[in-house]
């Protein structure tokens, strides 16, 4: 039995060498290498999951989505778009929130019930130890990390704590604003002058709408809409200044921190890896 398992634990021992050895000899790293910007010393360390990468990118590409037809929704009387113009686009908004918010609730499961660098106690800042860690940071006592530095730690909690925000309010306003779900049909009623003609409200329509009831829903509605247009300026603010401290932080670990969001590798000093 023994000799089995050691036969196994040497198959996994030898792909992980043989791996780590085509991930060392590919091109792009031999010139990194070669050019004095990565060290031999290093070794290639899997730290961002399938889950993760895909978590992010198709993040990435909704939210970037959803802040350009969001601009356009505000500035819409200064683009001089119409009202039909105005329910498409918000319609398109919402359905890219839906895939948004499935992602982002991927992610928050994905935190608790993941494993290594999915899971929250390394990603986000609430560690017993992460002032240490700051610490240590901000003196240069550690120079690559091999999930998120400290910064990337508080950097991913603001981050992720506006896009909640951003969901949850962006929800809200869609059942009040064309009556989408999860709340359109419970706001729908709510100002219903004959609740069995739902069918008849529709966005910017009087028809079927109780004005007092309206005026009652908008007052309901009023504080989401300032938390989702000023969660909204703020990811506005955090993404450029994020995407600033990742290629500062690579210029600074120099550990494939930008391609590692694709690949899953970064290259650690092999003293670091065994950590």
């Amino acid at each position: 039995m023994l000799v089995v398992v050691s036969f196994f634990k040497g198959m996994t021992m030898n792909k992980k060498r043989r791996l780590d050895h085509e991930l060392l000899s590919r091109p792009e790293t031999c010139i990194l290498i070669g050019n004095g910007y990565m060290s031999e010393n290093v070794i290639a360390t899997l730290v961002w999951s399938r889950n993760i990468r895909l978590f992010h990118w198709l993040n990435v590409i909704t939210l970037s989505l959803l802040l350009i037809v969001g601009l356009i929704i505000y500035n819409a009387k200064s683009f001089g778009i119409a009202i039909e113009g105005k329910i498409l686009l918000k319609t398109i908004h919402v359905l890219i929130g839906y895939v948004f918010a499935v992602n982002l609730l991927f992610r928050i499961v994905l935190g608790f019930v993941g494993k290594g660098f999915e899971r929250w106690a390394e990603m986000l800042p609430f560690n017993k130890n992460f002032m240490q860690e700051l610490k240590a940071y901000k003196q240069g006592e550690k120079l690559a990390y091999k999930g998120h530095n400290p910064a990337g730690k508080l950097m991913v909690a603001l981050l992720l704590s506006f896009m909640v925000i951003q969901t949850i309010s962006g929800l809200v306003i869609a059942g009040t604003d064309i009556y989408y779900p999860p709340f359109g049909q419970y706001f729908s009623k709510s100002i219903a002058i004959d609740k069995n003609k739902l069918e008849q409200i529709k966005p910017y329509s009087k028809n079927n709408v109780g004005p007092q009831a309206y005026k009652d829903m908008r007052a309901v509605r009023k504080p989401f809409i300032t938390a989702h247009v000023y969660s909204f300026y703020s990811l506005l603010f955090l993404i450029p200044l994020h995407i600033f401290g990742v290629i500062w932080a690579e210029r600074k670990e120099r550990s494939a921190l930008v391609s590692a969001m694709i690949t899953g590798y970064k290259y650690l000093p092999k003293e670091q890896d065994k950590e």
